[in-house]
């Protein structure tokens, strides 16, 4: 820590004892290059006592709490802080190289959330998002399994969790409690997503296609298709899907929009499938650009937006499901894109690989970078918006950004 020493001047002299040194030299894993080095302060000694000035000394002290990382054995509640932009990174009490899949409030209690990720991850946050603290579940504590945790959903004061190896978690009581729902082995594909959409009603989604709702709170569900995606392929060969035929992959990624369609790119990001309600099979598309698809989502005016490996950024031509897209430049300084969220119709943010961040505030006609996460070393997976003023950006070594607005 550093100490305070007053000169004949009576004007203060910042002191660096010997043991910080220990501390500095762990600062550069949260720096984005090893050339990012903490700012020390000259002794005493080295300079003339009285040449510090009121402005110095506020610079230098502020320039020494900045460099500090945050402490090791930190366990009970997060701390925020580094305003970066709109944006500010939120510190969590977990271990590095977590990776964050998935945010969920509770809609009766908007300050009360959820925080999901690999390694059997749990945070919960009690007042908006600002702190986070573990979260223990005793049904999903299995000494043989380290779960990843893929999805979590609220309506109401009901929630559902699912993750890999299978486990789903329902509560009735905005998550004070968690109960843990059997499940049939025969389960096709590993359990990606789930959408709480009534009393007691969720539908839930595999990596293989395979799509189930329930209405009696999990015990349970009845399939939305007829058969899984590489069942669907293989039997129509002739579809003219480029790579459909013998399809043995899964599901890369899945996203629903708020009407209940979905949207879903083949593991190898070679085509894309999209269902609708009341369609007993997923139906298959060509992808509309050279490169191999990376995402793709909803807009907020019921269009699609997609993302190919190599950073570039597609929206499709009017709303609804259609093979027709046109590709809008962006700054993405040749890292991948790999989410893209909306915050209204108008204003959406797109994050990546090595802490890209772009904006738009036309509903994505055009592109400015953002600057707030460019010294963080991790790539930013997913863009959740809860509301207009509520957001997260989730990522790999357990990176969380949240919204400033």
């Amino acid at each position: 820590m550093a100490t305070l020493q007053f000169t004949d001047c009576s004007k203060p002299v910042i002191l660096l004892r010997p043991s910080l040194s220990s501390l500095f030299s762990t600062t550069h894993r949260h720096c984005r290059t090893s050339q990012a080095r903490p700012r020390f302060i000259p002794r005493a000694s080295s300079v003339p006592q009285c040449s510090l000035t009121r402005r110095r000394f506020i610079a230098d002290t502020t320039a020494i709490s900045l460099s500090l990382p945050p402490l090791l054995g930190f366990e009970q509640v997060a701390r925020s802080e580094d305003a970066l932009s709109e944006w500010e990174r939120v510190y969590l009490p977990i271990d590095p190289g977590v990776v964050l899949l998935d945010i969920a409030f509770v809609p009766d209690d908007p300050n009360h959330g959820f925080l999901l990720g690999t390694r059997q991850t749990i945070l919960e946050t009690k007042d908006g998002g600002n702190t986070w603290a573990p979260r223990s579940i005793s049904s999903a504590e299995d000494e043989d399994f380290n779960y990843r945790f893929n999805s979590i959903s609220f309506k109401g004061k009901e929630g559902w969790i699912v993750g890999k190896p299978a486990i789903l978690l329902y509560t009735s009581d905005s998550g004070e409690s968690w109960e843990r729902i059997p499940l049939s082995a025969e389960l096709p594909g590993d359990m990606v997503y789930i959408k709480a959409t009534g009393e007691k009603s969720a539908e839930m989604v595999t990596d293989e296609g395979a799509i189930y709702v329930t209405s009696n709170r999990g015990y349970n569900w009845k399939a939305a298709v007829q058969e899984t995606v590489s069942a669907t392929l293989n039997r129509t060969v002739s579809s003219g899907i480029s790579g459909a035929s013998y399809y043995t992959g899964t599901f890369n990624t899945v996203n629903r929009s708020p009407d209940g369609r979905y949207v879903a790119v083949s593991s190898r990001g070679n085509f894309y499938l999209t269902w609708e309600p009341g369609q007993a099979f997923w139906q298959p598309h060509n992808r509309a650009v050279a490169r191999r698809i990376q995402n793709m989502g909803w807009r907020a005016d019921g269009g699609l937006w997609l993302l190919v490996r190599g950073g570039g950024l597609y929206l499709s031509k009017g709303t609804g499901i259609t093979e027709d897209f046109e590709e809008v430049p962006v700054q993405s300084r040749g890292f991948g894109i790999l989410d893209v969220g909306y915050r209204s119709s108008e204003e959406a943010w797109a994050a990546g690989g090595s802490g890209i961040l772009l904006r738009t505030t036309n509903g994505g006609k055009t592109w400015i970078r953002d600057k707030a996460a460019d010294n963080i070393a991790a790539n930013l997976y997913s863009v959740k918006f809860i509301d207009d003023k509520k957001g997260f950006v989730l990522g790999n070594d357990g990176v969380l950004l949240r919204y400033l607005g």
